[in-house]
């Protein structure tokens, strides 16, 4: 029996096969769509000048000429409009490339200078909402079987990566790492302590230990010299002396007994 780690680790994986595999057929999809687009361009332009150079002109060719699309591709009938159908695909191509470079994790110190959003530190959601983008910029035109399939399964991938970032949030990537041991070692204790009794190195004392000693000196060094760095004189003779050479005068109380001793009788 697995743990749920592992399960998730398996699951989470297959996810991102998953996606490589729908990625790689948008990829080929995509050439694929971009060669048929520049034949059936040179196609209508071979049409148009056939009809300028011939004075009859049948039915079919003025229907080709008066399409909005141009026929067999997904190059719109308007000015420039071979250029930005050749562009969409090449910036498709490049963000797909892109996705599988984050898929892969390779280089992960770029993504994550580059593009936080697919790096590490983020989960899988900003992955499925882009790939739900190029799926969905496929399907919105007339394009052949293989691109529609391509096209649906990837944004079918890319909703259930959104569903998954939702569920594990940041987490996601970390769990799924194939390296993800290398990180979880550096939370537990060291493997590579040797064999045997462990001993403790009584050669000298921690450091802690020594600061403490020398604040305790330190004081008791003071208070022995006094903070002017001269010796007491005690309560004896010298204290009294030194008293009387300062001017303070020592005067002996009078002898007297407490409240509560008995009077002494005259006699026994």
């Amino acid at each position: 029996m697995l743990p749920l780690r592992a399960y998730t680790f398996i699951g989470l994986n297959a996810i991102r096969a998953l996606s490589i595999i729908a990625l790689i057929l948008m990829f080929s999809s995509s050439i694929v769509t971009l060669v048929h687009d520049v034949q059936g361009v040179n196609r209508f332009i071979e049409a148009g000048k056939h009809l300028s150079s011939s004075s009859n002109s049948t039915t079919s060719d003025d229907t080709m000429l008066d399409c909005d699309y141009i026929e067999g591709t997904t190059v719109p009938h308007q000015p420039a409009g071979a250029f930005w159908a050749v562009l969409n695909r090449l910036l498709i191509i490049f963000q797909i490339v892109i996705l599988i470079l984050s898929e892969l994790g390779w280089p992960a110190k770029f993504f994550d200078t580059f593009f936080p959003v697919l790096g590490a530190d983020f989960g899988l959601g900003p992955l499925g909402l882009f790939e739900c983008l190029l799926g969905a910029a496929v399907l919105s035109h007339h394009v052949d079987t293989f691109a529609l399939v391509s096209a649906f399964f990837l944004f079918s991938v890319g909703c259930l990566n959104i569903f998954i970032g939702l569920v594990f949030r940041g987490s996601a990537r970390p769990r799924r790492s194939i390296f993800a041991w290398r990180e979880r070692a550096k939370d537990v204790l060291p493997t590579n302590v040797g064999v045997g009794p462990i001993r403790a190195d009584l050669s000298s004392p921690p450091p802690f230990v020594s600061k403490v000693w020398d604040g305790v000196s330190e004081k008791i060094a003071e208070h022995s010299t006094g903070e002017s760095g001269k010796s007491g004189y005690g309560f004896g003779r010298q204290g009294e002396k030194a008293a009387g050479l300062k001017g303070f005068l020592l005067t002996k109380p009078a002898e007297s007994l407490p409240r509560y001793a008995p009077k002494p009788s005259g006699s026994f």
